[in-house]
């Protein structure tokens, strides 16, 4: 009998690493019974013909936000004590009193937080969102799914989402194993395990160091290295979309050499327009001394705000937008889904651009498979004023201290010195993007071609 893993979807987010890429046949070819439990509102067997287990109810526990937010700010007090480092603090969102309800869940967080602000009381929390969400009617609603389907293990694809605790439960108490994959380079250190599973799927020797750094309960062998398939497209050619049709499909000019600029969220770089405009006009400066550059534009896939478009209409000669294929499936931020061709889009403007330039993005990454460089912006706006978030702390964050050398990028530290950051990879990209390639080495681990395989591989050990 074929053994059967359900891939859990709790939200939108594993749709990337799981269902647009080889993953399912993959598995199906190690004999695996591959079943999508699907809580996202993308229907995988109609677009896609992947076989699924649909989850109607939606909706955690109305107390589990504020609890898991309490978590979190728990956490993170917890790890600024212990490591002495002010970074963590820096984690938090502020709280919100814009209206009644976000009022009143600020309060409750606070309250929580003063009261349970301790390893027991953050035990405590823990324990109390468990009892929630068992009492959540989607948690019946997911045991008697389980109890059909009867799978033997469940990979969960996200670690970071409140949707996901209830199911696990029901997993849990029917005795079925199950493991989450650790979704983003940055999640760990930013406290950003909610779900509670058998083993934990990590990148690299780095997050498998980190998880055992910041979850003391964990043993060494529930966290296993597999690598992320996030980048496992970039290295299939026939994704690559040849320059001709790509330049003639997007009203590109043949005769330029394109610098892709690749937007933030409105989280992580709040002036981001200006900064592409900055690099519209270093690209003009360049163009007049005979440089022959364009630039490409990709905005954040979340990010709807049109807070670009006055700059792309003014700079309308250098910036071409080539939108990500993402699709809104609903109001919030996690039902933004990316569409299977944007998988292609991504690797084709890594493969037919220059460089990258970005606000402290893993897109480093995307472009140094191509063997292509990057500029981190690090200055400030003049629009920048109070209440508005500098873009200098990201690069405090505990994922930029896996960078074996401050060489694996190139550092526009004023406006000046991006056009000179330009001249210099467009002449010699070669040592940036040795260092940059290391880097990446470091955090996706050393093999982010097989990833998928490796997976299924440890799923397959794990089972028997």
């Amino acid at each position: 009998m074929a053994i059967k893993v359900f891939v859990f979807l709790p939200d939108g987010v594993g749709l990337r690493n799981f269902a647009y890429t080889n993953f399912n046949t993959l598995g199906q070819q190690l004999g695996m019974d591959v079943v999508y439990w699907n809580n996202s509102v993308f229907p995988l067997q109609e677009q896609l013909g992947l076989e699924e287990v649909k989850i109607e109810p939606n909706s955690v526990h109305k107390l589990t936000p504020v609890y898991s937010r309490a978590r979190k700010r728990i956490e993170l007090n917890l790890w600024h004590k212990e490591f002495d480092d002010l970074v963590y603090q820096t984690y938090k969102f502020p709280f919100e009193y814009s209206n009644f309800k976000k009022a009143t869940r600020s309060f409750l967080t606070r309250f929580l937080i003063a009261k349970h602000n301790s390893e027991r009381g953050l035990a405590a929390i823990k324990k109390r969102i468990d009892k929630l969400e068992r009492q959540n009617p989607k948690y019946e609603y997911c045991k008697k799914q389980l109890e059909k389907y009867k799978p033997d293990l469940i990979l969960c694809t996200s670690q970071r989402s409140t949707q996901a605790i209830s199911a696990l439960l029901a997993a849990k108490d029917l005795g079925i194993l199950t493991a989450t994959f650790i979704y983003s380079w940055d999640n760990v250190p930013k406290a950003m395990l909610v779900v509670d599973t058998d083993y934990y799927f990590v990148w690299s020797d780095l997050m498998k160091a980190e998880m055992l750094k910041y979850y003391s309960f964990l043993k060494d062998h529930q966290v296993i290295v597999t690598g992320t398939p996030q980048f496992e497209p970039h290295f299939n050619p026939d994704l690559i979309i040849p320059k001709a049709k790509f330049f003639a499909d997007y009203r590109l000019d043949e005769s330029k050499r394109y610098i892709c600029f690749s937007g933030d969220d409105t989280t992580t770089s709040p002036l981001d327009q200006y900064y592409l405009e900055d690099l519209a006009i270093a690209v003009q400066n360049l163009n007049k001394e005979g440089y022959n550059l364009g630039i490409i534009f990709r905005k954040a896939p979340v990010d709807h705000t049109g807070r670009y478009q006055e700059i792309i209409e003014k700079y309308k000669q250098e910036i071409t937008e080539i939108a990500p294929a993402w699709k809104a499936m609903g109001k919030q931020w996690n039902t933004i889904l990316p569409e299977p061709y944007d998988f292609s889009l991504l690797a084709t403007v890594c493969e037919h651009s220059e460089l990258v330039v970005n606000i402290c993005s893993s897109m480093v990454f995307d472009f140094a498979i191509h063997n292509k460089p990057c500029i981190y912006i690090n200055y400030e706006q003049p629009q920048l004023k109070k209440g508005i978030r500098d873009i200098g702390q990201n690069y405090n964050y505990v994922h930029f201290r896996s960078m074996p050398s401050k060489n694996a990028v190139a550092w526009a530290n004023s406006k000046q010195s991006l056009q000179a950051s330009l001249e210099n990879l467009i002449a010699k990209p070669e040592p940036i993007v040795a260092q940059a390639q290391i880097w990446f080495t470091v955090v996706a681990g050393k093999h982010p071609k097989t990833s998928s395989l490796a997976i299924w591989e440890t799923i397959k050990n794990i089972l028997n």
